[in-house]
């Protein structure tokens, strides 16, 4: 993809008002100073300057009442040097976020933010957060005279489950149901998330599940969820639930069948696993009281999901954008 003529404007307005930086210096300065290989480099409104300089202000409106919107994007060593993985599907939802709060979001500019971000570090396996939000102007619920701000961060680290095996337990808390807050990457609406997870853990699980007034699984706090039964992969389908981009993967790759999902479904499972940009493939080795042992067709749909995301399955290279 080119610059487009409107990416230029965004540039030279972001060059106009330069970012204040935490000792003082302005941001063209800082992109024009020698980082240190453990300091990596961050995209900021059209410009890339090193992660430790820069700060927000501490009435940023994100910050007091979470008006932003993120996305959660791997990008992986393959072959044929780094590639991110179904990177405009990202975005896309991303653009479907950020203009339910009333952002701009320029979908070609956050696509090559993130490509410049990963070659300026250098990275090849890593986890890539983009953020949009609501910066300064008034504190109060109107967003319309706010500024706005777009960043890329990439981290060459492991985040959330990672495809590790993992002890579930259903929250007690509910999910944000759709009809309140649409099931986006709004970031207030993690909060939910944090709240689940930190009971979760405080009860010695590694995660938590989600379950609506009924008795139906909605999600976890951070990845959609997979049961397995006599050899029969099925989604579980929920309107509060985030349309999961891998979710949506491992359907294609697995002919899953999608529909609403019981607890008691989930207990009585052969195999349940969830998914995710982060958690990639995760295996559920306990459902609160519920052992599970061998896990056999998960650890093939997680086989060929990391095939598939490292360029080695070329029907799926589409999904692939090079770095």
């Amino acid at each position: 993809m080119t610059v487009t003529e409107s990416q230029q404007g965004v540039r030279q307005r972001a060059t106009a008002m330069p970012m204040q930086l935490l000792d003082g210096t302005r941001l063209d300065d800082a992109r024009r100073r020698p980082t240190s290989t453990d300091t990596p480099m961050l995209w900021f409104d059209g410009e890339l300057a090193s992660a430790d300089s820069l700060q927000a202000p501490l009435t940023t409106h994100a910050m007091h009442y979470g008006t932003g919107v993120f996305e959660g994007i791997r990008s992986y060593a393959t072959r044929n040097g780094a590639a991110v993985f179904r990177l405009p599907e990202h975005l896309q939802r991303m653009r479907k976020g950020a203009e339910l709060l009333g952002l701009d979001f320029d979908v070609e500019r956050a696509f090559e933010a993130t490509l410049e971000t990963l070659r300026a570090n250098d990275h090849r396996d890593a986890y890539i957060r983009p953020l949009a939000w609501f910066g300064t102007g008034s504190i109060g619920l109107d967003v319309s005279h706010l500024s706005q701000h777009f960043m890329v961060a990439t981290m060459a680290q492991r985040v959330h489950l990672a495809g590790d095996r993992t002890r579930l337990t259903v929250s007690p808390w509910r999910r944000n149901p759709a009809s309140a807050l649409p099931p986006l990457k709004l970031c207030g609406g993690y909060v939910n998330s944090i709240l689940a997870k930190r009971e979760a853990k405080s009860r010695g699980f590694d995660e938590a599940l989600f379950v609506d007034d009924d008795g139906n699984v909605v999600e976890c706090t951070g990845a959609n969820v997979f049961m397995v039964r006599n050899g029969q992969v099925t989604a579980v389908e929920h309107r509060d639930a985030l349309p999961g981009i891998t979710r949506d993967t491992l359907i294609k790759l697995s002919g899953a069948e999608s529909r609403t999902v019981t607890h008691h479904e989930l207990l009585d499972a052969d195999e349940v696993f969830v998914c995710g940009t982060a958690a990639e493939t995760a295996p559920i080795s306990v459902l609160d009281r519920r052992e599970f042992g061998d896990n056999p067709v998960t650890r093939e749909l997680s086989a060929l999901y990391a095939r598939v995301v490292r360029g080695e399955e070329p029907a799926h290279a589409g999904w692939l954008t090079a770095v």
